[in-house]
């Protein structure tokens, strides 16, 4: 019975993907006002975050069969830390040796890779638009376009995290934040 509802509401959510598509597109064909509006928005840049927050508030899971898949591993942390210190356009936390690091909000996973004076580094795309800089990782746990919950496990770090905060090419106070 519950995979009946599952793949019920699975198909309730394509028709929904598939109407909305058609409508923009035969609006799109309609007006060339509606055309230029439509291209506007498409070239505008996108804050994915936003809306992967919004769809699984209404929608739940990204993907329906996800939890039937995967097994699901707890861990809820928050950011805990011995000292702050400033460093580059962030901070600098000192944390424990083999420090597991939580996702501080959640949001979309935009960049992982190296970073000048940053080494292993995850940047996520925040729900309130902020994109958080995690540097010095090691043991990441999540792939490039993840949408990673708040208090998730996120990599590993020995002794120093950096952090930074960037919106709209601004970087922001981390004590402030």
């Amino acid at each position: 019975m519950k995979k009946n509802n599952i793949i019920y509401s699975l198909m309730i959510k394509i028709l929904i993907v598939v109407i909305v598509t058609l409508l923009v597109l035969i609006l799109s064909k309609s007006s060339i006002k509606i055309k230029d509006t439509i291209k506007k928005y498409l070239y505008q840049n996108i804050d994915f975050s936003k809306y992967m927050n919004e769809y699984t508030k209404y929608f739940s899971e990204l993907i329906p069969f996800e939890n039937l898949i995967t097994e699901r591993q707890v861990f809820n942390e928050k950011l805990e830390y011995k000292s702050i210190n400033k460093y580059l356009n962030g901070v600098s936390l000192e944390v424990t040796s083999n420090y597991l690091v939580p996702v501080v909000e959640s949001g979309l996973v935009v960049f992982i890779g190296e970073k000048e004076g940053y080494n292993k580094t995850v940047i996520i795309q925040q729900v309130d638009g902020v994109d958080m800089w995690y540097g010095n990782l090691s043991d990441i746990n999540v792939k490039l376009y993840d949408y990673v919950e708040k208090g998730s496990l996120l990599a590993s770090t020995n002794n120093n995290l950096y952090l930074v905060l960037e919106s709209e090419g601004k970087y922001l106070d981390y004590e402030t934040y």
